[in-house]
C-alpha cells in the first residue's frame, strides 16, 4: 500500500488505534473519552484520506481488513514516535521523576520486565520503578501498584485496560531431559513423560485432555506455586512444561517439543486505575510498556 503524500490527522489515527485495540467503536469511545459517532466519523475520514477500508463492521464489533492490519503497524510506530518526540520536547524544561510501581506475574517479572526497563531508563532516567510480583488485581484496587500486566481483562469499572497483544505458549524441555528420556514427537508420546506443574495440576490435565492426551497426577510429580521456581525445574531437566514463547526464547537452556500440540493462546492486558491514567508519569510508562509488549509478543 502506498501512503506517500497522504496527509494524516493524528486524532483520526488515534481513533483508528483505539478501535483496533479495543475491538469496537463504543469501547474506543470510552478509552478516548469521546462519543461513538465522533469515533466513527474520524475513522471514516481516515478511510477517505487513505482511499481504503480499514474495518469490516459486524454488528457492534469491528474487524481489521488486510489494509487495516497493514495500517496498524504504521499507526503504532507513529504513536511511539509521537511519544518519543513529546518526551524529548518536555525533557528540555521538565524531567519525569517519581516512583511507578508495575505488577506482573513472577515469570514475566523475571524474564520480560528487565528488557522493558532498559528502554524505560533510556527515555526517563530519573524515574524510579518498583516491580511487584503478583498474579491478581487486588494490588491495583488497593493502590499497591500503579500499572498491572495481566492475561485476563479486568471487570472492575474503576480500572482502565488496554489489550496490547495476543501471545502464545508451547511445550518446552531442557536438552538434558530429552537426552535422558527421549524426545516426544507425537501427542501419544507425552503420556510417558514427566511434567512440571505451575500450581494448578487439574487445569493442565484438562488442557492436555482437550488435545487428546490423557495425563494423570502421576505425570506431575514435581511443581511449584512459584512460576520462576517451576520454570527453573524445567531448565534443570526435571520435566516438560508449557511456557509463553516470549519467555522461553529468552532461555537458551530449553527447546520447544511436540510441534503437533496446539499452542495456548492468551491476551496481554495492560491495566491501571482510571484516576492514575491521567498522570503524565503513569501515562508515559503505560504507553511505553504497551508498545514494548506489543512488539515483544510479535
Amino acid at each position: 500500500m502506498n501512503w506517500q503524500g497522504v496527509s494524516f490527522d493524528w486524532s483520526h489515527v488515534r481513533a483508528f488505534l483505539a478501535t483496533a485495540e479495543e475491538g469496537s467503536l463504543s469501547a474506543a469511545a470510552r478509552v478516548l473519552r469521546q462519543t461513538q459517532p465522533t469515533i466513527g466519523r474520524q475513522i471514516a475520514a481516515l478511510e477517505q484520506d487513505l482511499g481504503v477500508t480499514l474495518f469490516e463492521r459486524s454488528g457492534r464489533s469491528v474487524a481489521l481488513t488486510d489494509a487495516g492490519r497493514e495500517m496498524l503497524g504504521h499507526a503504532k510506530s507513529m504513536r511511539a514516535a509521537a511519544m518519543h518526540l513529546s518526551l524529548v520536547a518536555s525533557g528540555q524544561s521538565q524531567s519525569i521523576d517519581g516512583t511507578v510501581r508495575i505488577t506482573a506475574s513472577e515469570v514475566f517479572c523475571t524474564h520480560v520486565m528487565p528488557t522493558a526497563l532498559l528502554r524505560l531508563r533510556e527515555v526517563a532516567p530519573k524515574l524510579e520503578v518498583d516491580v511487584v510480583s503478583a498474579d491478581d488485581l487486588r494490588d491495583l484496587q488497593m493502590r499497591e501498584a500503579d500499572i498491572a500486566i495481566r492475561h485476563v481483562r479486568p471487570e472492575q469499572p474503576e480500572l482502565f485496560a488496554r489489550l496490547v497483544a495476543e501471545t502464545t505458549a508451547h511445550l518446552y524441555a531442557a536438552p538434558s531431559y530429552l537426552a535422558e528420556r527421549g524426545r516426544p514427537v507425537s501427542l501419544a508420546d507425552l503420556k510417558a513423560h514427566d511434567f512440571i506443574s505451575f500450581g494448578d495440576i487439574s487445569r493442565m490435565i484438562a488442557f492436555f485432555g482437550e488435545q487428546g492426551v490423557e495425563l494423570s497426577q502421576d505425570n506431575f510429580r514435581m511443581g511449584s506455586t512459584s512460576g520462576s521456581a517451576a520454570w527453573a525445574m524445567v531448565e534443570q531437566g526435571l520435566g516438560l512444561s508449557l511456557m509463553a514463547d516470549q519467555v522461553a526464547r529468552r532461555c537458551p537452556s530449553v527447546e520447544r517439543v511436540v510441534s503437533a500440540l496446539e499452542p495456548v493462546r492468551f491476551p496481554i492486558w495492560l491495566t491501571t486505575h482510571r484516576e492514575l491514567h491521567t498522570s503524565r508519569r503513569i501515562r508515559l510508562v503505560f504507553d511505553l510498556l504497551g508498545d514494548f509488549l506489543s512488539k515483544d509478543a510479535a
